[in-house]
């Protein structure tokens, strides 16, 4: 639930340049119609001990770029039949969204207007032809700190989208998270007229965890606690921590019977199977408020979270260890 998109393949290497470290090789997309030229570039590349890849116009190195997720330096003729190396910026700019392209454009015009338009339409670096192999090397490197950098920054972002989302302690979503799964789960749920279950748990005497076996103890329980309830839950649901002791699952496409039949597999979680720590295997059991919305009903966020804490209610002063199933008031429902 949330995790990070795996670091681009190199990525770890090209950031180390930033330390004064040695840039390693590099992959390369090289587009030129020229077979030639094509062959002339690919051998000073290589000779350098860079990955190269080919393509004859830029339909084909789109094709390519599709299909290598660590792709992230083109270096592209601009005069080329079809798509020429304009359009193939400005369609790669168009197209990438996660990972940031370096493109080098390939030029023999050397007019300061054709730079400039070459540079508005998104390439970050040109080269008069013929290459020189030198400055072709020099400009493949300043391209490799360039892309390192960025990196570096996307997986800054990454960390901190993490940290502001998630619960350090479970790992799973923390209050504002699972709020914002919610809502998206709620929007979608009524643009597309499906049902959606809110299913609020609660450990149930955790206080006498705390008090028996200190927080340390306590914050073992929470974890092995939350690791159950993913376990029982299907791939496209979300569950987050939703205060101390308190869990907040949300179910797509989940109508009363399944989600009780869901609320029921949480409770067997917990019910006759203690939970293992370092110093004892401690008895706990949870209640569950249950609260489901069928097709073509509406509800705000917050009389939907509301409905289903007050079924929680029940289910702890019905004994605990139940789970209960709630209804949102019909002056609630849109």
């Amino acid at each position: 639930m949330g995790d990070g998109p795996p670091e681009q393949d190199g990525g770890q290497a090209l950031g180390r340049a930033w330390a004064g470290e040695p840039i390693g090789p590099a992959k390369v997309l090289i587009v030129d119609d020229d077979p030639i030229h094509l062959r002339l570039l690919e051998a000073m590349l290589a000779r350098a001990g860079h990955h190269v890849l080919k393509a004859l116009n830029g339909h084909e190195a789109l094709r390519i770029l599709e299909a290598s997720n660590d792709l992230q330096l083109v270096i592209a003729d601009w005069m080329m039949p079809e798509m020429d190396g304009i359009d193939l910026c400005r369609e790669i700019r168009k197209r990438s969204t996660e990972r940031y392209i370096h493109f080098i454009m390939l030029t023999s015009r050397s007019q300061h207007d054709d730079v400039v338009e070459g540079l508005d339409a998104g390439a970050d670096d040109y080269i008069i032809k013929p290459a020189h192999h030198l400055e072709l090397q020099a400009r493949v490197r300043a391209a490799q700190r360039i892309i390192g950098l960025q990196n570096k920054l996307v997986a800054a972002q990454e960390r901190l989208r993490e940290q502001a989302t998630h619960d350090a302690l479970t790992g799973i979503w923390n209050r504002r998270g699972i709020f914002d799964a919610l809502g998206r789960e709620l929007e979608r749920a009524q643009r597309q007229d499906t049902a959606l279950a809110v299913l609020m748990t609660d450990l149930d005497y955790f206080k006498r965890v705390n008090d028996s076996y200190g927080h340390l103890v306590g914050d073992e329980v929470l974890k092995e606690a939350a690791r159950r309830i993913c376990e029982a839950l299907r791939p496209y649901d979300s569950v987050g921590r939703y205060g101390g002791e308190e869990f907040l699952v949300v179910a797509p496409a989940c109508e009363d019977p399944q989600a009780m039949d869901m609320a029921e597999r949480i409770r067997g979680m917990f019910a006759g199977h203690p939970l293992q720590t370092s110093v004892a295997a401690i008895p706990l059991t949870l209640s569950l408020g249950v609260v489901a919305l069928r097709k073509g009903q509406k509800a705000k966020l917050d009389k939907l979270l509301s409905a289903a804490d007050e079924a929680l209610y029940k289910a702890k002063d019905g004994g605990r260890n139940c789970a209960v199933l709630g209804t949102v008031h019909p002056d609630d429902l849109g």
